[in-house]
């Protein structure tokens, strides 16, 4: 009908555009904002504390583990990128891991707040926190000392939620034990137990008591990508409804 042209012209380009938007919003939804507020918890190193606690033995899928508790830990930082883990997938299938349901990279101290971490890249891989930069500026600024890539080990389902839905930006608090385990198809893995060292082993196991989102980041590009989207469905909806009603 000519009189339906001009709203499907409209709805068409509430799609075209809010598609764009959508792209562009998502490919920048975890730049940090200049002015980002720190909880104060977060300047501060973990704090770790020595333990004789007996071992914890879990089962999961059929599979036994030994987890040893060496330390205390409670960790307070912010996310700078993670990897969630299955122990259907990789080589958590290959060494029967199925405890091991994250690793979380966070920074603390002068990292989290005396740096533009937009300047720094950061990634996980399977079992490592990687990061680069072509600023001096932010090379020189940057403590690896006050970064941490941390196995994150549960059987908690409350607690395997809350690791789940973690997002970078989140401010965190991780209380548990540094740990070593292993289980009964030989496979162990043990941890750090200082933060200066550095490339294989260097990572923290914990496991986790409690897993506690202080403070969660918002920006302009996740805003925008929740606008986009609802534009996105909401014209897919209206050209839907034309179409079998006829008015498209």
């Amino acid at each position: 009908m000519t009189g339906s042209r001009p709203l499907r012209t409209l709805n068409a380009w509430v799609f075209y555009i809010s598609c764009s938007l959508l792209l562009v919003s998502c490919w920048q939804r975890n730049e940090f904002p200049a002015d980002l507020p720190i909880d104060p918890v977060i300047v501060t190193p973990p704090v770790q504390r020595a333990v004789e606690a007996p071992p914890v033995l879990v089962q999961n899928a059929d599979i036994n583990y030994r987890i040893e508790p060496l330390y205390h830990y409670d960790l307070k930082g912010l996310v700078v990128s993670y990897e969630h883990h299955s122990g259907n997938y990789s080589l958590h299938r290959l060494w029967n891991d199925h405890i091991n349901v994250a690793d979380v990279c966070v920074v603390w101290g002068e990292n989290a707040t005396g740096i533009d971490l937009n300047r720094i890249d950061f990634w996980n891989g399977d079992f490592t926190c990687n990061f680069e930069t072509r600023d001096p500026v932010a090379w020189e600024k940057f403590r690896d000392d006050q970064i941490s890539n941390n196995h994150l080990l549960t059987d908690d389902p409350a607690i395997r939620k809350a690791i789940g839905n973690v997002r970078i930006g989140d401010q965190v608090r991780i209380r548990g034990w540094l740990a070593k385990y292993s289980n009964d198809r030989g496979f162990s893995r043990g941890t750090s137990t200082t933060r200066d060292d550095r490339g294989n082993g260097a990572c923290e196991t914990i496991l986790v008591q409690q897993f506690t989102v202080l403070d969660s980041m918002e920006n302009g590009w996740r805003t925008l990508m929740a606008f986009s989207l609802a534009g996105v469905i909401a014209s897919s909806l209206i050209w839907l409804v034309a179409v079998m009603r006829g008015v498209f």
